[in-house]
């Protein structure tokens, strides 16, 4: 078939991808000149392509699907390869150090995490360097000396300049050198008369404002007797947020703007962005801090889950059976295990394991697809998979208790550390507190607070979601020649010419493409958001293959809910786009995703098309593990 044949033939916005992978890994791994050249060699890749591509194309020709996506992917790798670029910078004018004192580090704090590829290097950083590194930014902001170490200064002045003098004179002026003497003595004694005088006023000041700051915080919070910690915590950052408002005008001036233009949600996201990049800020300090404590919470977990047993060597694979292939994912440092020889949902007995054919060789469910459920079977019930599903999982014990409650515990500080930041940017900005403004601010928050934490939460989802995992990377290795028919695809929804499409693209391609998109984001927000244009993109292909008579055109993509197709063949489409993605990892991702939406999006379409990936990924992993040997 012309799906299994173009199996071989690798599109410029997978090898693109591929390229945009291995610099964030490399990034990740805190190796940010080797990240920067792959982002700069990405983005030679996506303009020589698309080059390519405008001068073979005619004149009012349209433009390929694919080309949106690599402007997008390469925007994106621009982006990174700024910050790196401002990484690099900041290394460069650091003090140099001798070579041979490298960063100190205590021993067996950075364990060694083992992937299916064998022993590597965990790419996440120590807490102790994350926290170095969160705090350097807040350490380099420009700090006002006070008068007595600007005293300090003018009197080492006053001494160069004497020295200086006292080096020129003749020995025969003994006088003259006595007097320079006193009178330099007389001038530094009065310089720290002055500023000692000069600090003590200031400090008699600041701390007449700081009491008057502590009232208007303490009228507030309504003077409470009896406080909790974090009543009296969220008090003391008010108390700050108002003294820093007293140094710095900025602040007035975006009040104003809001009052102004009350609905005007553009102006809640650069406000919110602006407040989130000023290092000196209360909620910005408060925001690395409470990143700070998550990363130390999740470290261990991560590594205890990714370190092998005492005296134990690497898992070795087995000699007749196929180790599963890496992940091109950035989030892809703990892969699942070979899933071990366990009885399968039927009731006839195991079969030895199976060894697929390569890639691009012809399907060999041709003419097995009765070996599969058939649709109304797989589709129509899909809460008897589901079921049969959290049964299994209940069966094997897939998920440890320890690794589970310390999720559970990272989850909830998570949503406490959101939580805290968001009333406390309301706090200090009133005119955000509207339902609209509320959430636009909520979204500004999570992507800064989430973007270094996820690779390493996402780590931790894997460890608990293991065994799925393994069941669904199984399944995308039996089943990543599998015709969509077999998959329960109905024909009609199927490409009718297939050799007019290209023999490189299979059906739905762009929907899988766009799908392996998700795992570049690392805000749950744009992660959602991916989703739902994969499921948009599902629908739009499905339309082109059979178009329906009474389809009206539109001035936008029409809601998944309204689309063409209804639910029993969307399912089935998105099952064969996941097994065609080649992520396994979707199930984390899906569960996390499910954790830290705000519940407002998981009523409407967002939370519509995450269900149906959720039904997708339950289905696919269990498809059965004999379908090929039939």
């Amino acid at each position: 078939m012309a799906a299994a044949a173009g199996d071989g033939t690798v599109k410029p916005l997978q090898s693109a991808m591929k390229l945009a992978n291995g610099a964030i890994e490399l990034d990740t791994g805190n190796r940010p000149r080797e990240a920067y050249t792959e982002y700069l060699r990405s983005i030679h890749y996506i303009s020589q392509v698309l080059l390519e591509e405008v001068e073979t194309t005619k004149a009012g020709e349209t433009v390929p699907p694919d080309t949106s996506k690599m402007l997008k992917l390469a925007q994106q790798c621009l982006e990174r390869a700024q910050s790196t670029a401002a990484k690099l910078g900041k290394t460069r004018l650091k003090p140099t150090m001798p070579a041979a004192a490298p960063i100190p580090q205590p021993a067996g704090r950075h364990r060694r995490v083992y992937s299916d590829e064998g022993g590597k290097l965990s790419p996440f950083l120590p807490p102790e360097i994350f926290q170095k590194l969160q705090g350097a930014e807040s350490q380099s902001c420009k700090k006002e000396l006070t008068p007595l170490e600007e005293a300090s200064l003018q009197n080492q002045k006053l001494k160069a300049a004497y020295e200086a003098r006292m080096a020129r004179l003749d020995p025969s002026q003994a006088m003259q050198k006595t007097s320079l003497t006193l009178s330099l003595q007389r001038q530094m004694m009065e310089n720290l008369v002055i500023a000692k005088a000069r600090e003590e006023t200031l400090q008699r000041k600041m701390e007449e404002r700081r009491l008057r700051l502590q009232e208007a915080a303490n009228r507030r919070f309504c003077s409470q007797v009896a406080l909790t910690p974090e009543e009296r915590e969220q008090r003391a950052l008010y108390a700050a947020i108002l003294e820093y408002e007293q140094d710095h005008d900025w602040p007035k001036h975006w009040k104003a703007k809001l009052k102004r233009n009350p609905g005007d949600l553009s102006l809640v996201t650069s406000l919110v962005s602006h407040l989130l990049s000023l290092p000196d800020h209360p909620i910005a300090q408060l925001l690395r801090r409470l990143q700070c404590s998550v990363y130390s919470a999740l470290y261990p977990a991560v590594s205890r889950a990714a370190a092998p047993a005492p005296g134990c060597c690497p898992p070795t694979p087995n000699p007749g059976s196929r180790r599963l292939r890496p992940s091109q994912s950035l989030h892809c440092m703990l892969s699942p295990p070979e899933p071990s020889a366990a009885p399968r949902p039927q009731d006839s007995p195991p079969t030895p394991p199976l060894q697929p054919g390569p890639v691009g060789s012809p399907s060999p469910l041709g003419d097995t697809a009765s070996g599969l459920p058939d649709k109304d079977s797989s589709f129509e019930d899909l809460e008897q998979f589901l079921g049969t599903s959290e049964r299994q999982g209940r069966g094997r014990g897939v998920q440890p208790e320890p690794q589970l409650q310390q999720l559970k515990t990272t989850v909830e500080e998570i949503h406490n550390a959101i939580d805290r930041l968001l009333s406390l940017t309301l706090l200090a900005f009133e005119g955000l507190n509207t339902a609209a403004s509320k959430d636009r601010c909520l979204a500004c928050i999570e992507e800064p607070f989430f973007c270094p934490l996820w690779p390493l939460l996402l780590a931790l989802y894997r460890s608990v979601h293991r065994a799925r995992e393994a069941a669904l990377s199984r399944s995308m290795e039996l089943y990543r020649n599998a015709p969509p028919t077999a998959i329960g695809i109905p024909t009609k929804l199927l490409p009718q010419n297939p050799e007019a499409k290209g023999a490189t693209d299979y059906p739905y391609c762009a929907a899988a493409q766009e799908l392996g998109l998700l795992v570049l984001e690392s805000c749950p927000q744009k992660k959602l958001e991916c989703i739902v244009r994969t499921l948009r993109i599902i629908c739009v292909c499905a339309e082109d293959y059979c178009p329906t008579p009474e389809a009206t055109p539109q001035a936008g993509p029409p809601p998944i809910a309204a689309a063409a197709i209804g639910a029993d063949d969307l399912l089935p489409i998105l099952s064969f786009v996941v097994l065609r993605s080649g992520l396994p990892q979707l199930v984390s991702e899906c569960a996390a995703l499910e954790e830290f939406i705000h519940e407002g999006y998981l009523i409407g379409e967002e939370g519509y098309c995450l269900t149906s990936l959720q039904s997708a990924l339950s289905y696919v992993e269990l498809l059965p593990r004999d379908g090929l040997a039939k």
